[in-house]
């Protein structure tokens, strides 16, 4: 059973749910570029890993330190007969230790490579948006962003995939101006040739509409090939948990869909759920 949304399923946007789309959706690229890529090219996918402070909740937070009692040195020794380290067995006041744990997190990506003359270069970067990418002080966005502006200042082209409807605007090309062109949107896709300095190419779409079938630039005397994002989607819809795991009709959607689009997909709910 396909998901009962056109395009981009909003309930997959949930933070417990989006990391393994975004993942699958990644793999799925790498898989429907391979064969359309002419020599030299071929995509490969890439990793940033980071460690970061961790949202799990660890019970309990803080901690009370009690020092292991140590035996008193015999008289006339050495407080340094041990190594010289002096230890403490009794203290007027006890510390309280506080618990922060750091998770290393990791987010693929996939590059569009070119051996030429014996060396392999990269042409062009694809990125799927991920909930850290756009949330404000997070060093995964931060490392994102660092990569985008070194990107549009080389000689690689950058394809921004953004499906999630929440979070701050990220992608290369400033909000204001794509929506004076565009209108507003709920999801979009953005796409920068390099040598194409002021140029972004824009495809923009709503929770009602099916996903695009984008350009991905080659090399400039190459031109680009297509990829359809929706056919991207419905590959990892299949392959996925979600029909099993998305409780459709009963749980939110996150963020909450606009009052009109929550009627619009509840129909769309009840219709797939007839028997």
């Amino acid at each position: 059973m396909p998901s009962p949304f056109p395009g981009m399923d909003p309930y997959l946007e949930h933070p417990a749910i989006f990391p393994g789309l975004h993942d699958s959706f990644v793999t799925y690229i790498r898989e429907a570029l391979q064969p359309k890529l002419p020599e030299p090219y071929y995509a490969e996918i890439g990793d940033r890993l980071w460690v970061e402070v961790s949202d799990r909740s660890i019970e309990p937070d803080v901690n009370v330190l009690k020092w292991k009692d140590q035996p008193e040195p015999e008289h006339g020794g050495n407080d340094n007969d041990a190594g010289g380290a002096a230890v403490a067995t009794q203290a007027r006041t006890t510390p309280v230790v506080v618990t922060v744990p750091h998770d290393e997190f990791r987010e693929p990506y996939v590059d569009i490579m070119a051996r030429i003359e014996g060396h392999e270069r990269v042409v062009t970067t694809i990125e799927v948006l991920s909930l850290t990418n756009k949330t404000p002080g997070r060093h995964g966005r931060e490392l994102y962003l660092q990569k985008q502006r070194e990107v549009l200042e080389s000689d690689v082209s950058l394809v921004e995939i953004d499906l999630l409807r929440g979070g701050e605007h990220t992608t290369a090309v400033p909000l204001g101006r794509a929506r004076r062109k565009t209108g507003a949107f709920d999801y979009h896709v953005c796409v920068h040739w390099f040598d194409r300095l002021e140029i972004f190419y824009v495809y923009p779409f709503t929770v009602r509409d099916v996903l695009p079938e984008i350009i991905v630039p080659l090399l400039p005397q190459d031109g680009a090939v297509l990829l359809d994002v929706q056919e991207v989607f419905q590959r990892c819809y299949d392959t996925g948990p979600y029909r099993r795991r998305v409780r459709y009709g009963e749980a939110e959607t996150v963020p909450p869909l606009t009052e009109a689009d929550a009627q619009w997909a509840a129909g769309l709910v009840r219709e797939a759920s007839k028997p």
